[in-house]
C-alpha cells in the first residue's frame, strides 16, 4: 500500500501550509484551533520546511518567549524530510522511525499534495492487519 492511498481516504482536503515570514504565535495558535501537530512551511509553492510542536517546545526553552514573535522560517526544521505519494506505507514508516519525525509532507514533481502523521500511517497498518486476520478466520472456519 503506499502513501497515495492514504490521501485518497482524505479527497478534497488540502493540507494545512503556512509561509515561511508567519509569526510563531499565529502558527501555534492555527495548530491549536486545527489539533494538529505540524504544519509545512511554504516559500512560495516549494516546501521550505516543517514546523511542529517540537520545534516550538525546544525553541521555547533555548530561547524564551520572545521566540513567539520570530518568523516561522528561525525555528522549523529544514530541509523538510518528505515522500512521494508512491512511497510504501512500511517505507515511509521505517523513514519516520529512523529519523524520529512524526509529519511527512507529501511532494509530487515539486508540489505539496498532502501530509501523513505517524498516526495515520500506524492506523492503516492496524486495519490491514485486522482485515487480514478477519479473513484468515473466515476461512478457517468455512473450511
Amino acid at each position: 500500500m503506499t502513501i497515495a492511498a492514504i490521501l485518497e481516504t482524505r479527497a478534497g482536503s488540502a493540507p494545512v501550509t503556512v509561509e515561511r515570514d508567519r509569526p510563531v504565535r499565529e502558527v501555534i495558535a492555527m495548530l491549536a484551533e486545527r489539533k494538529i501537530g505540524a504544519t509545512p512551511v511554504m516559500d512560495g509553492g516549494n516546501v521550505a520546511g516543517i514546523m511542529s510542536e517540537r520545534d516550538v517546545i525546544i525553541c521555547l526553552n533555548r530561547d524564551g518567549a520572545a521566540v513567539l514573535d520570530w518568523p516561522v522560517e528561525k525555528i522549523m526544521t529544514a530541509p523538510a524530510i518528505t515522500v512521494e505519494p508512491a512511497r510504501t506505507v512500511l517505507s515511509a514508516l521505517s523513514l519516520m522511525t529512523s529519523r524520529r519525525i512524526r509529519h511527512l509532507p507529501v511532494v509530487e514533481g515539486g508540489n505539496l499534495v498532502g501530509i501523513v502523521s505517524i498516526g495515520d500511517l500506524v492506523k492503516h497498518r492496524l486495519d490491514k492487519i485486522e482485515a487480514e486476520a478477519e479473513a484468515m478466520l473466515s476461512y478457517i472456519q468455512t473450511a
